[in-house]
């Protein structure tokens, strides 16, 4: 029975060329100190396999963010946030809050530079990041030389039992209508989505820093003002002792102030223990005692955060994310199109037989070796292809889908902390007022129960209002500051407002 060969080389001269491939690779282990061996071994290298690309943790900002957001028309309808009616500010008042025993100073933006640098959550993202751009790599390593190499056995049962049948394939890719390249494409799409979750993490890791700073200067002033509150009541309650002792009033009245005294005590024990949990939270974020670290939050917070002009929605790295997915979905969906259609290769192989007969020219101990060009496809595989391209479909609706969910959330997220801004601005007016009358109502009270003609129950109530009105306006300056926080946080301006643009952060770096 005859045998049809491919087109056959010499197996001397593949000899050689295997021999002289193996003595290079033996002379560049062995001498690893010498730089040109270095360098036929790196050029040698490039030509059978493919080149790590370094360049994924630098992310060009302007590539990532080209592309058009077109929600559907039913969402179009949408409030987007806008210019505000008027030309007033928000009434943030500079912050109150002073220490003797501050040690350092620190900008919000320098503590959240600290906070994104060490933190183990962008770590994960950025290893995440890593594996993904070797992903490449194995995409692209079918385009080049695929080598196999094997050893085998005669049949047990027959004359040819010793024979050892030592086999080498190699095979190498020409044509296979772009299935490669789309699989390569789906990668470095998977690749910008681990890059926007990467941004995404740098901006909650920030939020987090930027809230839990101004939770900590919120009960600080707090607790200045719960010391204020003990501070006076006492001292309305030291008046009531010595009235009382001097018989001008009812022994009521230091009884009376002193269960004032006792709740301004404990509102003071309330403040301290939040103001501990916040500087915990702290503590864990930045890596360094904060107690007696003051934060500064300058103008350009509020300034930056452009909360009344229209968002760019393809710099949100939720927008980004969303619209990578889109873009996986659609690479899929053609890689398993494409999976369809043939592929063409060239195939070498080469085989020697020991102590027996090679089966393939029938000859004791021969070696036999072929070359040609091979074509594979998978025509039919019940109905699988079909399959996996209707779920590749619904993967990419699925995806526009939540492209539409996160604009939803962006607009209504934007529209609420506009919202929230604006009447949280008029209850600080509002709360100046009421605290300027209680601070007068005060003094009216005080002197008229030194005349006899007030209550120290109407003294009390007015110290409590006075000191109250002023905890209610913090609260709400720190509420603008928290609400700002988060808006910056769904609007993708983190990076830009704390300056975490153009820096490296744990070898990542954002450039504009």
């Amino acid at each position: 029975m005859c045998k049809a060969k491919y087109f056959t080389f010499s197996l001397k001269k593949l000899s050689t060329c295997i021999g002289l491939s193996l003595s290079l690779n033996s002379i560049v282990y062995a001498e690893t100190q010498s730089g040109y061996f270095q360098d036929i071994q790196h050029n040698i290298g490039n030509l059978i396999r493919p080149k790590t690309d370094e360049s994924f943790s630098t992310v060009q900002f302007s590539q990532l963010s080209n592309f058009q957001v077109q929600p559907d028309p039913l969402y179009q309808q949408l409030p987007v946030v806008g210019a505000r009616p008027d030309a007033n500010t928000p009434a943030v008042l500079n912050n109150a809050y002073s220490s003797a025993e501050v040690q350092s100073r620190l900008s919000l933006q320098e503590a959240i530079q600290i906070a994104v640098k060490r933190n183990p959550v962008i770590s994960q993202a950025l290893a995440n990041l890593a594996a993904q751009n070797a992903n490449i790599d194995v995409a692209k390593a079918q385009y080049y030389p695929q080598l196999k190499a094997g050893l085998s056995t005669g049949d047990f049962t027959s004359s040819d039992r010793g024979r050892q049948l030592y086999t080498v394939e190699a095979n190498q890719l020409l044509y296979d209508f772009g299935k490669v390249k789309s699989s390569v494409d789906t990668q470095k799409n998977k690749l910008e989505a681990e890059q926007a979750n990467v941004l995404l993490n740098i901006d909650e890791i920030a939020t987090q820093t930027a809230r839990s700073i101004i939770a900590v200067l919120r009960y600080r002033v707090l607790l200045s003002i719960a010391q204020d509150q003990v501070k006076g009541v006492s001292r309305l309650h030291e008046i009531a002792r010595l009235r009382s002792d001097a018989g001008i009033s009812s022994y009521a009245d230091p009884v009376q102030a002193q269960s004032y005294v006792e709740y301004a005590k404990t509102y003071l024990l309330t403040q301290q223990n939040k103001l501990r949990q916040e500087e915990q939270k702290l503590r864990t974020l930045l890596g360094f005692e904060v107690s007696r670290t003051d934060f500064i939050i300058h103008d350009e917070f509020l300034k930056k955060s452009d909360l009344y002009n229209t968002p760019q929605l393809n710099t949100i790295p939720s927008m980004i994310a969303a619209q990578a997915e889109i873009e996986v979905a659609k690479s899929q969906k053609k890689q398993t199109e494409l999976s369809r259609y043939p592929t063409v290769s060239l195939t070498a192989s080469l085989n020697q037989a020991l102590n027996g007969k090679n089966p393939n020219t029938g000859k004791q101990d021969d070696t036999d070796s072929s070359i040609g060009i091979s074509m594979s496809s998978n025509f039919y595989q019940g109905g699988a292809v079909s399959s996996q391209i209707r779920s590749a479909t619904y993967a990419e609706q699925a995806a526009r889908s939540k492209l539409n969910a996160t604009y939803l959330n962006i607009m209504d997220s934007s529209q609420i902390a506009r919202e929230n801004i604006e009447n949280m601005d008029k209850q600080i007016w509002v709360l100046i007022d009421r605290e300027r009358s209680t601070a007068k109502t005060r003094e009216l009270y005080e002197e008229q129960y030194k005349l006899g003609k007030r209550s120290i129950l109407d003294l009390l109530s007015s110290e409590q209002s006075f000191h109250s009105s002023r905890a209610e306006r913090e609260s709400a300056r720190y509420d603008i500051y928290d609400m700002l926080a988060m808006y910056i946080n769904v609007m993708g301006k983190s990076r830009d407002i704390y300056q975490l643009n153009n820096t490296k952060i744990q070898g990542f770096e954002v450039q504009q």
